[in-house]
């Protein structure tokens, strides 16, 4: 149910309109902030995210938030070109709705919304660099500022009181039904509740004995077709040959547990997914029992934290594959250092010749071995080694395990394409 857009602080005030002069200026300003050029777009969202781990290490809250920041960017300044220094209503469109849906799903609250005020503080900031680009005059400036000041404090107050008013209107929601009841059963498993397991089965209509693989799957889209999450926790289940207990976490995140085997079929999971390119997969270690249930689940979680923290171009990830690089760039800035420490001039080697070291590593430095894997001639190898020994700081026998952590991460980030 969409509330009524709260006027508040428009209805109390007198709003006083610029005159034409300003007016003027405040058209010219709008006009560059609809076209926002993409760095100051950045600069928002890495002030906006710095200010809230808790948003960012959730790549859908994340990117529903970044929507969000330009939404409202945009929705102000296509007024004050319309109409400039009128009063800007609330924002009452898709993204702000986004938001309340997505706070209340994770059980976060209004509390998370004083990230909008970083944003209006960098936003203000950047409005007033462009005002005294387009004049010096202090008489237009005092007025000019004067208006914007009251116009996008007015418009951000009433967008969050517009979102506050969703939230509870989400929460309330969200609080009915069966969908309710499978959240809270979960919820209680995962927080290691006093459940029995004959009562969590019977809430679930899933088995908890035996062994469990998670897997969270999540769009960086929020406002695409969300059908598409079902059909890939669908495609996730018949990868494992087994029927998938799929929860709704949020409206961009499924969280899916099936039973039994532990072997993924990747190549038929990449057919359902690899052409929707926001779909991502993380899927935990298989585990076994209630226990294994909730363990799989946090492996999982760990691993779409760690492609988020990383923008991770990758749409698939296992946690046997990630959890050293996990462990490894739980400090991003540290292990962007220790990439560049072990791998020098050969971080921006071609795919080819970090693919050769990679394998040469993980054959134990045997060089035949490597070789036959990589279907090459034994002293084409060798020649390749010695130009991986060229642009790495240190040779390659004596830091070959630092070199091939650090090519993971570098692939898990996006460096190189493994």
């Amino acid at each position: 149910m969409v509330q009524s857009a709260p006027q508040l602080y428009i209805d109390r005030m007198v709003w006083k309109r610029p005159s034409p002069r300003v007016s003027e200026l405040i058209r010219q300003c709008s006009q560059l902030v609809v076209n926002a050029r993409p760095e100051w777009l950045g600069e928002l969202d890495a002030a906006v995210l710095g200010a809230n781990p808790t948003i960012a290490s959730d790549p859908e809250l994340a990117a529903a938030v970044s929507h969000s920041n330009r939404a409202n960017m945009y929705f102000w300044g296509t007024a004050n070109v319309r109409d400039p220094g009128a009063p800007v209503p609330a924002n009452t469109g898709p993204e702000p709705m986004n938001i309340a849906r997505e706070l209340v799903r994770r059980g976060l609250d209004a509390f998370a919304l004083d990230a909008y005020r970083v944003g209006e503080g960098v936003a203000w900031r950047r409005l007033m660099e462009i005002a005294f680009e387009l004049t010096t005059d202090p008489a237009e400036l005092r007025e000019l500022l004067s208006v914007c000041s009251q116009s996008i404090s007015v418009f951000i107050d009433d967008t969050l009181a517009f979102i506050a008013a969703q939230i509870e209107s989400e929460r309330e929601e969200l609080t009915r039904g069966t969908h309710a009841e499978r959240r809270e059963t979960i919820a209680l498993i995962l927080d290691g509740a006093p459940i029995t397991r004959q009562r969590a089965e019977h809430r679930l209509g899933y088995a908890l004995t035996g062994n469990h693989t998670a897997a969270v799957i999540w769009s960086d889209d929020p406002a695409g077709d969300l059908a598409r999450l079902d059909r890939a926790a669908e495609a996730f289940g018949q990868a494992v040959g087994a029927r998938p207990l799929s929860v709704l976490a949020s409206s961009a995140t499924r969280w899916v547990w099936v039973r039994g085997v532990s072997d993924v079929d990747v190549a038929a999971l990449h057919h359902v997914i690899g052409g929707e390119s926001d779909i991502r997969v993380a899927v935990g270690a298989t585990a076994d029992g209630m226990d294994g249930f909730r363990r799989s689940h946090f492996d999982a979680l760990t691993t779409q934290h760690m492609m988020a923290r990383l923008h991770s171009p990758q749409q698939f990830a296992m946690f046997a594959d990630i959890e050293l690089v996990a462990l490894v760039t739980a400090d991003a800035e540290r292990a962007a250092v220790f990439v560049k420490h072990a791998l020098g001039a050969f971080e921006f080697a071609s795919a080819e010749l970090q693919d050769t070291v990679r394998t040469f590593v993980a054959e134990q430095c045997n060089a035949s071995r490597a070789a036959t894997q990589l279907h090459m001639h034994r002293n084409t190898l060798l020649r390749r080694l010695a130009r991986a020994d060229e642009l790495l700081p240190r040779p390659l026998a004596g830091s070959s395990v630092n070199v091939a952590i650090a090519l993971d991460v570098s692939r898990w980030r996006g460096g190189q394409p493994g």
